[in-house]
């Protein structure tokens, strides 16, 4: 049987479990890589690869990184390369018809969420936040528009209570390659028939900011968890602690929703070697892991023994617009 030739188009962590197990595999043969420039990084703006990039030279396979991949040479590069499908996951620029339209078999995209849900950027924290149950990876054909394309193929998996953004993207990085290696052949053969979207129930999941953390304590308990949980590691939840100069930056890492209080809201309603308790809109926010502005992360307890934070004290909101 003929192998599956084809060109992997990724950028971020999220598509190295793929291409790793693509490569892997031998019914497939790739033919390359394409993935964005390096980028500079760091306070020296020392360039760094990106992610797919240092999987791809451990494979020791060809790597290509155009600048704009609408851009002449990118497609040309494709065309030399000639491959059956392109398989893209997390690059991070459109591709265009240009290039759609090479593969005999067109171009697949694994995306984290269960499409029509959650199109865009940051589906993973956007299901966090919005307090999801489950989630998924839908394997789609590209189309023009922005995650539209017909749907080749799904799978779900549960939003745990421990899970964050970092630990739920790992989840769904090695679902999508487990199920993009199980498509392609039915793909190809014709057992899977692509089935449009319901456009009619799209959600869209937009980049988010820094700007985003800001916590706003008259919200739930519930949602500031599911807030800290979504944005952990980035951009990080985080509010201010007045003092007699300007506010200090307080991230939360790891935290837990409480019955109780009737307190205002980001009133501190308990600060000992126990628990760190917040009053919210409803309920209470347990913090067990906080980081203070210039400090290292660090548990509850161990941040007592340096900073004190007495019950009454009040976090503060700066007048900053919070889109979230």
């Amino acid at each position: 049987m003929m192998k599956v030739k084809i060109v992997f188009i990724g950028t971020s962590s999220f598509a190295c479990p793929a291409l790793n197990a693509l490569s892997k595999d031998k019914a497939f043969e790739l033919l390359g890589v394409i993935t964005q420039p390096d980028k500079e990084k760091g306070r020296n703006l020392e360039l760094e690869p990106p992610p797919v990039k240092t999987l791809a030279q451990r494979l020791n396979l060809e790597i290509f990184q155009p600048e704009k991949i609408k851009d002449q040479p990118a497609i040309e590069k494709v065309k030399k390369w000639n491959p059956d499908i392109i398989i893209v996951a997390a690059y991070g620029q459109i591709l265009p018809d240009a290039i759609i339209n090479i593969p005999k078999f067109g171009c697949l995209n694994i995306h984290a969420s269960l499409l029509p849900k959650y199109r865009g950027a940051a589906p993973i924290q956007w299901a966090i936040l919005n307090g999801e149950t489950s989630t998924g990876v839908t394997i789609m054909k590209i189309a023009p528009e922005l995650d539209a394309g017909d749907i080749i193929a799904q799978a779900e998996i549960p939003i745990l209570s421990s899970d964050n953004s970092q630990t739920l993207h790992d989840r769904l990085a090695n679902l999508g390659a487990k199920l993009i290696v199980e498509t392609i052949p039915l793909y190809i053969n014709g057992s899977i028939k692509p089935e449009p979207q319901d456009h009619s129930k799209a959600i869209y999941a937009r980049k988010l900011t820094k700007e985003d953390g800001i916590i706003d304590w008259s919200l739930s308990a519930t949602a500031l968890w599911n807030k800290v949980r979504a944005f952990n590691p980035w951009p990080g939840a985080f509010t201010f602690i007045p003092t007699n100069e300007k506010p200090v930056m307080l991230k939360i890492w790891e935290a837990t929703p409480e019955e109780g209080s009737f307190n205002p809201p980001g009133t501190i309603i308990k600060a000992d070697k126990e628990a760190f308790m917040v009053s919210c809109g409803s309920g209470l926010l347990n913090l067990t892991t906080v980081q203070l502005e210039g400090r290292k992360k660090m548990s509850w307890p161990e941040f007592l023994n340096g900073t004190r934070i007495q019950p009454g004290l009040r976090f503060l909101v700066p007048p900053i617009n919070n889109k979230t």
